[in-house]
């Protein structure tokens, strides 16, 4: 079922723009605390968050000029590790993070709705979204957009309670 853009990127704005003040009120030792062994810290989580918004910023962009819904994926554990995340300035990180995603809600307004909506039969969203799409099931660039606030509510709950 296919949703208003403004919705969409409106969820995503509400999202980033409440969490963003009770992530930037956790302490340094806070952000970097992982909760269990080989489990990412909040800094690490945001970091994610980060690659996440870059990857989806090019995927969102792309879409509109390709026939299918095919994108590079990327291994995000070695992501996370490579940009050392986790000796990066907190409030630096969120700042980021904030800014970012309130460009990706420019970009969801900005597709247009037959763009959005259009059905498309190839697709590797099996593999690259949150919420996998089967690789027979037709899926849309309104759905994926969708999933991706999905993945970023996931994460923001899992560091915010």
């Amino acid at each position: 079922m296919a949703t208003d853009a403004a919705a969409c990127a409106t969820r995503l704005r509400t999202a980033v723009d409440e969490a963003a003040p009770r992530l930037v009120a956790l302490s340094e030792d806070e952000a970097i605390r992982r909760p269990a062994p080989g489990k990412w810290s909040p800094v690490e989580v945001i970091g994610h968050l980060i690659d996440s918004a870059s990857n989806n910023h090019q995927r969102f962009v792309r879409a509109q000029d390709q026939n299918d819904l095919v994108f590079a994926g990327y291994a995000q554990d070695d992501w996370v590790a490579r940009q050392q995340y986790q000796s990066a300035p907190w409030q630096e990180l969120v700042l980021l993070w904030q800014l970012y995603n309130r460009q990706l809600a420019r970009v969801m307004s900005a597709t247009p709705r037959e763009v959005r909506e259009r059905v498309h039969h190839r697709h590797n969203l099996h593999q690259v979204a949150f919420h996998t799409v089967p690789e027979d099931h037709t899926t849309t660039l309104d759905y994926f957009m969708h999933d991706y606030v999905d993945h970023l509510e996931h994460h923001l709950a899992q560091v915010l309670g």
